[in-house]
């Protein structure tokens, strides 16, 4: 008499969700990650069937999890043997190359820790798949609530009010370089947190369509004036001539200093409102500054807000 075989145990989704955020944290550029799940993937060419890699990263690998847990008869082994790899990384030569090496490691270390405990807790779990379908029914939940794009959005909506309403501005100040750095990241922008160079300060930088851009931002009680942009233009002039700059004042620019860089400019501008835009789902990042740069090449200004953009 031959017995029943037994049911393989399920995955945990809390064990998919730890790796999709391990995936998001060891690898910072895009590219990387599309070159391990392509490797990973060889012997499934289905399980990348019509997969966007030109997204954002965290939507990658967001995708390429929700796929393996979509079928998990089929791609099973693989996600075991995925997990169990990730969880044991010791090192992250995707990340030693970023001028934030050392704060992205420890984030990645993080991330593949977690996964770690969930993978060693799979090994010993036993599930009925009724509580399965109900984690998964969580898992789906807890993605769109937590990781979605739109509640990000709004997190950070949230956050740049809270920085409006500071009646401490010096913290506000303070808090405002680690904010913009979480919209840039969201928005695949790579960014870099403040640097010094020999014989000065660089509040950042990013790269967006290919383009490295020097980064300045003030949240003053005034408007910028027109000797805080030829400082900054010579920032961006010693970089090279096919360097670019982004000047971010919350509180907007006086007329003097729009009216100064309003026929030649190697830099754009960004205002309190325009950032309120993107923060409110009106538009997105990557159109803001696609319009903006648009505007400088066309008209040679720096000044072109979103108030001012057509339809809005």
């Amino acid at each position: 008499m031959t017995s029943t075989p037994k049911p393989a145990q399920p995955i945990s989704p809390a064990a998919y969700g730890a790796l999709a955020g391990a995936l998001k944290s060891i690898f910072w550029y895009k590219r990387d990650l599309e070159r391990f799940i392509r490797l990973w993937a060889t012997d499934h060419p289905s399980l990348l069937a019509h997969m966007d890699f030109s997204g954002y990263k965290w939507a990658t690998a967001d995708e390429f999890v929700d796929r393996l847990m979509a079928d998990e008869r089929q791609y099973r082994d693989l996600s075991l043997r995925m997990m169990a790899e990730v969880s044991h990384l010791t090192s992250f030569p995707a990340l030693k190359r970023h001028e934030s090496a050392e704060s992205l490691i420890a984030e990645a270390r993080e991330a593949v820790d977690h996964l770690r405990g969930l993978v060693d807790r799979q090994r010993v779990a036993h599930e009925q798949q009724s509580q399965f379908d109900d984690e998964l029914l969580t898992y789906r939940a807890v993605v769109e609530a937590q990781h979605g794009f739109e509640a990000k959005l709004a997190a950070l909506k949230e956050r740049f009010l809270e920085l409006e309403r500071m009646d401490n501005r010096q913290k506000a100040g303070r808090l405002f370089e680690p904010f913009l750095n979480d919209v840039f990241r969201l928005f695949d922008m790579e960014p870099r947190l403040s640097y010094s160079l020999e014989y000065e300060q660089i509040d950042g930088s990013l790269t967006f369509d290919t383009d490295d851009y020097i980064v300045e931002a003030k949240w003053w009680q005034e408007a910028i004036q027109p000797h805080h942009l030829y400082s900054f233009n010579e920032k961006v002039r010693r970089k090279g001539k096919n360097s670019l700059g982004i000047f971010i004042s919350v509180n907007g620019f006086t007329s003097g200093a729009r009216e100064a860089y309003r026929e030649s400019t190697p830099f754009l501008t960004i205002e309190g409102l325009d950032f309120f835009y993107v923060l409110d789902g009106r538009l997105t990042l990557d159109e803001l500054l696609r319009r903006k740069k648009r505007h400088a090449n066309e008209t040679g200004s720096c000044y072109f807000p979103a108030t001012m953009f057509p339809g809005e």
